[in-house]
């Protein structure tokens, strides 16, 4: 099992540890793992090494907060020399001449980037799978890794890494955060800046995955190019609000995942926080809102696209999506009205929690062969507690929360107002320390 990043990051800066062989360790783990995780569409072995030895020559070392840290880039972001697929064979394959945002500041703060993760095609469906790979869960690997960050889930869950980079659209880093026992931080919308308008009309922005609440905040603060998000601070006693109601469809939830979230209440109920059961008004017009955005956002993307080369679930989505958008019925009031109605609960309660999934995750296999319905209706199901913070541009993450009798790790959404990262880091950790959890399968 690898160290945390923080504790790596510590002794690499302290001269403990040499950032090429805990590059070269990261690598072994790689090659000896991913031919059954799936976890990477390309890995970056030479120029991972290259990277190492280049920062040992670094005059501020001593000073980077992510120093010889090992860390997996998800598969939609420029990384000079690489290509971004997006999981497509529609998209180009001209190598970027510099880096993007991210990697930019991953190898700034000291980072070593070992390889690209595996994502869906478009990052549309929380299974991440392509004709060449399928991403599957270090837990159960039968099982699906999630998505569309499910390659960097399963990179992380499976001690690969200690800590990837992710993005979130629609439950993007939380879906497969909770399915692979890892903490996923979606902050809030502009809490990391990025050149150009963010995906999804405003709903994606890049997070952080990690095994533990140190980890994923040390991550977000230098995605952020915010050092105070790095550091977890103690909550101070809050209004906890805990629902387990399915938005819009009041959908049933299997027994364990209700449970783990009334646990996660009792558990900060007992640590002195104020809880109880309260669910913000949803009503209809939210969830269309990001449904239509869900279509209409890779269609939008995929405009130049050759549709030939998509698979057949894509173009069938893309249909819908374009249909969409001819009607133009992508509006901002529908998010303006929801970010209303979500401040009045949040006047109230200072974090909301939710079970993370509303169904247990797919199994892994090529979902990418299957009918645009037999992934649309997956994807629908599982996400249902997850979207509507992304319309809502609030910060939200999931925290490991106990295991399902099947052996599959159970999660927990946190939610908060904008601005609420580091209150939703600080209890968090407080969990953390009441009820911890395994890192990874292997302790």
């Amino acid at each position: 099992m690898t160290e945390t990043a923080a504790r790596t990051a510590t002794a690499v800066r302290g001269g403990e540890l040499d950032p090429v062989s805990v590059t070269e360790r990261a690598l072994d783990r790689i090659a000896a793992a991913d031919g059954i995780l799936g976890s990477f569409r390309h890995v970056r072995a030479e120029e991972a090494v290259a990277e190492a030895r280049a920062l040992v020559r670094r005059p501020d070392l001593a000073d980077l907060p992510l120093a010889g840290v090992p860390v997996a880039v998800k598969d939609v972001t420029a990384i000079e020399g690489e290509y971004a697929s997006w999981g497509s064979r529609a998209t180009s394959r001209a190598p970027a001449t510099a880096d993007g945002d991210v990697p930019a500041r991953l190898r700034a703060a000291g980072a070593v980037v070992v390889g690209i993760t595996r994502v869906p095609e478009l990052c549309v469906w929380p299974m991440s799978d392509s004709p060449y790979g399928v991403a599957r869960n270090p837990w159960e690997p039968s099982y699906a890794a999630g998505g569309s960050s499910g390659g960097s889930a399963a990179a992380v869950a499976g001690g690969l890494v200690p800590v990837a980079h992710g993005t979130d659209g629609l439950g993007s880093v939380r879906l497969p955060a909770a399915m692979c026992g890892l903490v996923g931080v979606k902050p809030g919308r502009g809490v990391i800046p990025e050149t150009g308008s963010p995906g999804w009309f405003g709903m994606s922005t890049h997070g952080s995955m990690a095994t533990t609440v140190e980890d994923a905040a040390l991550l977000l603060g230098v995605l952020a190019d915010r050092p105070e998000l790095g550091r977890v601070r103690e909550p101070g006693p809050l209004r906890l609000a805990v629902s387990t109601q399915v938005p819009l469809t009041h959908a049933p939830v299997p027994a364990p995942l209700r449970a783990a979230a009334e646990r996660v209440g009792e558990l900060l109920g007992g640590a002195g926080h104020h809880v109880e059961r309260a669910t913000p008004r949803y009503g209809v017009a939210p969830v269309l809102g990001i449904l239509t955005r869900w279509f209409a956002g890779p269609h939008e993307q995929a405009e130049h696209y050759d549709r030939a080369l998509l698979q057949r679930r894509t173009r069938a989505h893309l249909r819908v999506g374009g249909a969409l958008r001819r009607a133009g019925v992508v509006r901002d009031e529908t998010a303006e009205r929801w970010q209303a109605v979500a401040a009045e609960f949040f006047a109230e309660h200072d974090v909301l929690i939710t079970p993370a999934l509303a169904t247990l995750p797919p199994k892994a296999g090529p979902w990418n062969e299957r009918s645009w319905p037999s992934n649309a209706v997956r994807a629908v199901r599982v996400a249902g507690f997850a979207g509507l913070w992304n319309l809502a541009g609030y910060p939200a993450m999931s925290v490991p929360a106990g295991r399902h009798p099947s052996g599959l790790p159970v999660g927990v959404q946190l939610v908060a107002a904008p601005g609420g990262e580091a209150r939703l880091l600080g209890l968090a950790a407080q969990l953390e320390g009441l009820a911890p959890w395994p890192r990874t399968p292997t302790g």
